[in-house]
């Protein structure tokens, strides 16, 4: 089984072909925003990022977005950096060229500031766009997907249906090969000993346990328990009455498959195929642009109450297990899953229909949110304090 994909120099596929323009700290947001208004075929990640903060979380925003000009729905990239930032523009610039990628950078305040910034990012940016765009599609196997799955405005319905239909996909994309990523630590929470079983080695087993310590010991930290942030009050008012309930509902989109190993926050995936969570808050500004910094090339996003937003690089795929919602918000709604509730299908049924949906995008099929834009707010999880 095949897709059509954009083939890389590094052997990774993508089902994009943009031009990253990314910001390499929050002050630069505004340059490299202009630079994409002005040119067709480029995507921004407007974080908030990148100074005034701990070393290991400069480090930590310096590789996510590394990862994110690694992604193989990146084509080129133009960095955009202030000039006394806290993140390492320079090895940002280095690392993804490794991956074969045409990669270049404008100084803002060596060039002696904001508009003159804008006038030659804007120049370079249409330069690289036409450079990458006679680029074409072929066919490539399957087990070159790489999945990332996640739930978010969860309600009943979600563990009931949207949730079961990512899982029935990622169980058949791992038997065909390919890769899935899940994360959401916060909702392992009360089920955390049913994913440490599927666990490939104790490592991992224990790796699970320990980010759902760590996560929880965060919130201790400041005097709150868990509990009292999640579940969300749409959780609550969906039908949701505890953070175990949720989690049960949430690792079902995991599905069955042996789980490989834990990715920590900026890391992408190994050549090793199969299951694999990744460490990350629920939210979803942080844990999609997690998830598109593993290298996914797309997400399947289960949803209840209805969630309409997306990723500037990576498609996200909007699973509607409530068939209420989906009749209310059908415009940013992709597949009916709501269905299962009500009787007309089985989860095996729209299972097929969703992975039907996954060929066609990855073939270049628009996603709801991809038509309308609805991508942009985006940030970097980080564990410290702003200083």
């Amino acid at each position: 089984m095949e897709f059509m994909g954009y083939l890389r120099p590094d052997g990774k596929v993508g089902a994009r072909n943009y031009v990253a323009v990314i910001p390499s700290v929050t002050c630069a947001n505004d340059v490299a925003q202009a630079i994409c208004h002005q040119v067709q075929g480029t995507v921004t990640y407007l974080h908030h990022q990148g100074c005034c903060q701990m070393p290991p979380d400069l480090e930590r925003v310096t590789d996510t977005l590394i990862s994110l000009g690694q992604s193989p729905n990146v084509a080129a990239v133009l960095v955009v950096s202030l000039g006394c930032e806290g993140t390492d523009h320079e090895r940002m610039v280095k690392e993804i060229a490794a991956t074969g990628k045409h990669v270049e950078i404008v100084h803002i305040q060596e060039l002696g500031g904001v508009s003159k910034a804008i006038q030659l990012g804007t120049d370079i940016a249409r330069k690289l766009v036409i450079e990458v765009s006679s680029l074409q599609r072929q066919p490539v196997d399957v087990s070159n997907i790489i999945m990332s799955i996640k739930c978010g405005a969860s309600d009943t319905t979600s563990g009931m249906a949207s949730n079961c239909v990512i899982g029935y996909v990622a169980d058949k994309l791992v038997d065909l090969g390919a890769t899935v990523i899940f994360g959401e630590t916060t909702e392992f929470i009360g089920g955390e000993h049913l994913l440490a079983r599927r666990a490939v080695n104790k490592e991992v087993g224990d790796k699970i346990f320990q980010i759902v310590e760590q996560m929880e010991n965060r919130a201790k930290a400041i005097g709150c328990d868990m509990r009292k942030g999640q579940p969300t009050p749409g959780n609550i008012a969906g039908g949701l009455s505890s953070i175990e309930e949720k989690s049960l509902g949430a690792i079902v989109k995991s599905g069955t498959k042996p789980i490989q190993g834990v990715l920590e926050y900026p890391q992408r995936v190994t050549d090793q195929k199969g299951l694999w969570i990744k460490d990350t808050p629920g939210r979803e500004p942080e844990i999609l642009t997690g998830m598109a910094a593993t290298g996914a090339q797309f997400m399947l996003f289960s949803t209840g109450r209805g969630a309409p937003q997306g990723f500037p690089s990576m498609p996200v795929i909007k699973i509607c297990g409530n068939p209420n919602t989906y009749q209310r918000m059908e415009q940013d709604m992709d597949l009916n899953a709501g269905r299962i509730i009500t009787g007309e299908k089985t989860i095996e049924e729209v299972g097929e229909e969703a992975f039907e949906k996954v060929l066609r995008t990855l073939n270049g099929e628009m996603t709801k949110n991809e038509a309308i834009q609805y991508f942009s707010a985006i940030d970097i999880h980080c564990l410290g304090p702003v200083i």
